[in-house]
């Protein structure tokens, strides 16, 4: 059984914004939990934000089965390798399974470039990037390397130029080729080893996955949507747009490219067109979402989840976005929806986690975040102490 209808004008199925929360969700593991290890699990949220790794390590293993701790994510990151830790949408750092490597760099190195924001005279040419990319490649492949070292072998195979203290970066200047560390991540050059201490490393991807070519780029963009829509469907071209931070005439153009090839079909998602992976237009009738989770700064469900109107509804939508930006502030969901926020603050073994709900919590609500309070200090390795008040910290930048 179905929950989909046809509209009567455009006789494409109908699809309610309950559908496609509950189906997204339950695709998600964010109605029980999934099994398949740290990879699956993030494949199927097509990637993990991991600008705090922390937050991305929760994402992941509050989706795995219980009794998982991060010590699974870190151990599938930094022992088997079955995740990458590296550059991915919106070139912002991400946890990936290493095995869609060629997928992922494929469509990555395949997006339009856009406007190179740096000033004259300290902006990279075409051939100066491919001579860095071609660098860093050559200098990671058989050895984890810091900045430092990185920016000495960098400028031992270009020239002193790579190496020049022009970028303005945190109060101070950074060597010009760091302007391209996330198109070298992209090309699948470059991507995170683990720390040294508190330095950070760099490695050549091809260590984990060696071989690997990227896709051809139609191709890989061809399944870089139809992950992402079986993920977060139905989805317009604007919210992939969103998404992958590209232009919308862009993303336009290529779903109308896979609507020709047969790799998306039209559905009508609460009035408006929008589009699902070819054949997956069902969406079962599943039982209303009902319980409580705490999601971490940029969990993937929250800023891959569209119309945010819906999913951050009322005044969740002031609260719980920063300028309209999700994944600011780690989130209270509650029913499907975003009902509060909530910030964590580690001391020793203790966990001290502030929830500011939105609205007033029925006692089985209650029970329900007592439950994630302790889910979550159980996979952040601590002991969780709760208290139910106002959230003072400000978004994340």
């Amino acid at each position: 059984m179905t929950t989909n209808n046809m509209d009567a004008g455009t006789g494409s199925p109908s699809v309610s914004w309950a559908a496609a929360n509950a189906r997204r969700l339950a695709r998600q593991g964010l109605t029980a939990p999934t099994g398949g290890g740290p990879a699956a699990v993030t494949g199927a949220m097509v990637g993990a934000h991991a600008q705090v790794l922390s937050a991305a390590e929760l994402s992941v293993a509050l989706r795995l089965d219980g009794g998982e701790t991060r010590e699974s994510v870190r151990a599938a990151l930094w022992t088997d390798g079955s995740l990458v830790k590296t550059f991915g949408p919106r070139g912002t750092v991400h946890l990936l399974p290493s095995a869609d490597l060629p997928l992922w760099t494929g469509a990555l190195s395949a997006l339009p470039a856009g406007r190179n924001a740096m000033p004259d005279g300290v902006r990279m040419s075409g051939d100066e990037t491919d001579q860095v990319v071609a660098a860093i490649a050559d200098a990671l492949a058989d050895d984890d390397l810091t900045v430092d070292e990185l920016t000495e072998e960098i400028v031992a195979r270009t020239g002193p130029w790579a190496g020049e203290r022009v970028m303005d970066a945190f109060q101070t200047k950074w060597p010009r080729w760091r302007q391209m560390t996330h198109t070298a991540g992209h090309r699948g050059a470059l991507c995170f080893g683990p720390n040294r201490g508190r330095k950070v490393t760099y490695t050549n991807p091809h260590r984990l996955l060696p071989g690997f070519t990227p896709l051809p780029g139609r191709e890989a963009l061809a399944g870089l949507v139809d992950r992402y829509l079986y993920a977060y469907g139905p989805a317009t071209p604007q919210h992939f747009a969103k998404w992958l931070a590209m232009p919308v005439n862009w993303a336009k153009e290529l779903f109308g490219s896979l609507a020709a090839r047969g790799r998306t079909e039209r559905v009508d998602f609460e009035g408006d067109a929008a589009w699902v992976k070819a054949g997956d237009t069902e969406f079962p009738a599943l039982p209303p979402v009902r319980g409580v989770r705490l999601l971490p700064y940029f969990d993937a469900f929250t800023i891959a989840s569209q119309p945010r109107t819906r999913l951050f509804a009322g005044a969740a939508y002031e609260r719980a976005l920063g300028g309209g930006q999700a994944g600011n502030f780690p989130v209270l969901l509650i029913d499907g929806a975003v009902a509060g926020v909530w910030h964590q603050r580690r001391s020793g073994k203790w966990i001290d986690v502030t929830v500011e709900p939105l609205g007033t919590l029925t006692a089985a609500q209650r029970a329900g975040l007592d439950e994630q309070v302790e889910r979550t200090g159980e996979i952040l390795q601590g002991t969780p102490r709760l208290t139910v008040g106002t959230v003072s910290v400000g978004a994340h930048a």
